[in-house]
C-alpha cells in the first residue's frame, strides 16, 4: 500500500528513506515556583511524510488538552488514528480526531502544477466538517517571504542552486516556515540536499556546521540561538527574518549586505551575502506584491501570486532541460522483442548547451540575464543529480515497458516451435522474469500488457512436455 502511495504523490510529498519529519508543539507558562521560571513541556510528531497542515491542525487541536490529561488522552488520540482511511492521493478524506473531523485532499502527482484542489462539500456531509485543508503541505509563501520579499529572485536562485543558506529568526516556528518556505520555492523541482527547518547547538552535525577548515554544505538551516550569528558568519548566505507578520504597509526594500564588510552580523532583518545574481530582477512581480499590500489583498491570494511566480519561474527554467533529455531517449522503432532494450543516449552538456540559442528560457519568460551561466551552476549542484537521476530511471523504465509491448505484439509460440526445448524454457524464463521486474520496478506498463504477456507464457509452457510443465508453472511465481 505504501508502494502505491508513493507512486502517485507529487515528487515534494515523496519519502525520504534517510530522513524523518518531527513536528512539535511546544509549551511554555510562566511558574515562579519552578527553578528556571517556567514550565515547558512538549508534544513531538514524528512521520516519513511532510504533511505539514495536517500535522500542525493535529498537534494544535490535541496538545492543549494533551498537557492536561497525559497519557489516556494520547491513547484516545492514537485509536482515532488507527481507525483513519488509507491515504490515497487524489481522494478527499474524512479523518476524525477528539470531536473534530478534518476533511483533506492529499495531492497527487496528476495534479495540474500551481494549483491547489478546493475540497467541494457535498451538502449531507458538511454538518459533520469541523476542519477544511484544501492542501496538506503549502506553507504561507508571502508570509514567510514578506520581511525580504525584495530579494525573492535571488533567494530562488540560491535554492535552485543548493547554496549553503543560514535562515535566522527569532523564533522555532518561523524558522521553520521559512526553511519550508525556500524548499518548496523550486517546486515543481525536488529539493534534493539537506534542510534542517530548526537546527540547534545539540544537532550531531553543528561541528561540522560550525567549523571553518572547510566549505559549509549543501543544506539550508534554520536557527533562532544568537550564538549562531557568531558561530555561522562564514557561511555565504544569510537570511535574517524578524518576527513574521503581514505588515500594514509596504515593506521598504532592504538592501543585500556583503558578509566580508561584516565583522559582526547586523540584528536588522535582511540578505547577508556577496552572491551577484544570474537573472535580472523582475521588477513585475515586486510591483504587483506591493499593490497587494496597499489594496489589502488577502495573504492567501498573495501566497497564490507567489506560488504561480516561483512555479513558471521554474517551469521555464526546466522545460529546456527536459526537452533535451527526452531527446536521449531512442526512436521507439529501434526496440526488438529479440534484444535486450536500447541504451539512453548520454548526457552532454555542451550538447545541452547548444539547444538554448533556439529552444531556451526565452521562449516562456520574459527574464534577461546570463541564463547559461544559470545553467552552468545548475548542472553541478545536488538539485541537478537528483532530478537527472530520476527522470533517468523514468525513461530507462519507459524502455523497459516499450520492450514488454513489443513483446506481445510477437507470436511468441509461433517462435518457440522453431526452436529447440532449450532454448523454449530459456525464453519462458526471461519473459517470468520480465512481469516479475514489472511488477517490482512499477514499470509503466499497461494491465492488458502483462494479461497478454502471460497468456504467451502460459500458451508456450502448455506446448512443451507435461514434466517441463510443471517445473515452468511453479518457477518464478510471486
Amino acid at each position: 500500500m505504501l508502494d502505491q502511495l508513493e507512486r502517485d504523490l507529487p515528487i515534494s510529498l515523496k519519502m525520504d528513506p534517510a530522513y524523518y519529519y518531527g513536528y512539535v508543539y511546544f509549551r511554555q507558562v510562566r511558574d515562579k515556583t519552578l527553578k528556571r521560571g517556567y514550565f515547558q513541556k512538549s508534544l513531538v510528531l514524528i512521520s516519513k511524510l511532510p504533511y505539514i497542515h495536517l500535522f500542525h491542525t493535529v498537534l494544535r487541536h490535541i496538545a492543549p488538552e494533551y498537557f492536561v490529561k497525559n497519557d489516556s488522552f494520547l491513547e484516545a488520540v492514537c485509536s482515532d488514528v488507527d481507525h483513519w482511511p488509507t491515504p490515497v492521493p487524489g481522494k478527499t478524506l474524512n479523518l476524525p480526531i477528539m470531536g473534530i473531523v478534518m476533511k483533506v485532499r492529499i495531492p497527487t502527482c496528476h495534479d495540474k502544477p500551481g494549483t491547489t484542489q478546493i475540497i467541494q462539500f457535498t451538502h449531507q456531509a458538511d454538518t459533520q466538517i469541523s476542519i477544511a485543508l484544501p492542501t496538506v503541505h503549502e506553507v504561507d509563501l508571502f508570509r514567510c517571504f514578506c520581511p525580504v520579499f525584495f530579494h525573492i529572485q535571488m533567494l530562488w536562485e540560491l535554492v535552485l542552486l543548493g547554496e549553503p543558506v543560514v535562515v535566522m529568526a527569532p523564533s522555532p516556528s518561523e524558522s521553520s516556515e521559512t526553511v519550508l518556505a525556500l524548499v518548496s520555492c523550486i517546486s515543481p523541482l525536488k529539493y534534493c540536499s539537506d534542510f534542517r527547518p530548526y537546527f540547534t547547538i545539540h544537532d550531531s552535525e553543528f561541528k561540522e556546521y560550525t567549523t571553518r577548515t572547510q566549505a559549509p554544505p549543501s543544506v539550508i538551516l534554520g536557527v533562532t540561538n544568537p550564538f549562531f550569528a557568531k558561530t555561522l558568519q562564514h557561511w555565504p548566505h544569510i537570511v535574517r527574518i524578524g518576527e513574521i507578520k503581514l505588515p500594514g504597509e509596504v515593506p521598504k526594500q532592504v538592501k543585500v549586505k556583503k558578509l566580508k564588510n561584516l565583522k559582526t552580523l547586523d540584528s536588522k532583518p535582511g540578505v547577508y551575502t556577496s552572491y551577484k545574481t544570474y537573472l535580472n530582477r523582475d521588477e513585475e512581480i515586486i510591483k504587483q506584491l506591493q499593490k497587494g499590500v496597499q489594496q489589502k489583498r488577502p495573504a492567501e491570494a498573495q501566497s497564490v501570486i507567489l506560488r504561480r511566480y516561483f512555479l513558471e519561474l521554474t517551469q521555464s527554467f526546466i522545460i529546456p532541460l527536459e526537452r533535451y533529455v527526452a531527446s536521449l531517449m531512442p526512436l521507439q522503432k529501434t526496440i526488438s522483442p529479440w534484444k535486450s532494450p536500447p541504451q539512453l543516449r548520454q548526457f552532454s552538456q555542451e550538447d545541452f548547451m547548444k539547444t538554448l540559442e533556439k529552444a531556451g528560457p526565452q521562449l516562456t519568460s520574459g527574464l534577461k540575464g546570463d541564463w547559461i551561466g544559470l545553467y552552468r551552476h545548475f548542472l553541478k549542484s545536488p538539485n541537478f543529480n537528483g532530478w537527472f537521476r530520476t527522470r533517468w530511471k523514468e525513461m530507462t523504465q519507459k524502455l523497459e515497458a516499450l520492450h514488454l509491448e513489443a513483446l506481445c505484439n510477437e507470436d511468441l509460440l509461433f517462435w518457440s516451435k522453431k526452436h529447440t526445448e532449450v532454448e523454449t524454457v530459456d525464453l519462458v524464463l526471461k519473459l517470468k522474469n520480465k512481469l516479475l521486474q514489472a511488477d517490482r520496478e512499477h514499470l509503466p506498463v499497461k494491465p492488458d500488457t502483462v494479461e497478454q504477456l502471460q497468456m504467451h507464457i502460459n500458451k508456450i509452457i502448455l506446448a512443451l512436455p507435461d514434466d517441463l510443465q510443471d517445473i515452468l508453472f511453479k518457477t518464478g511465481t510471486t
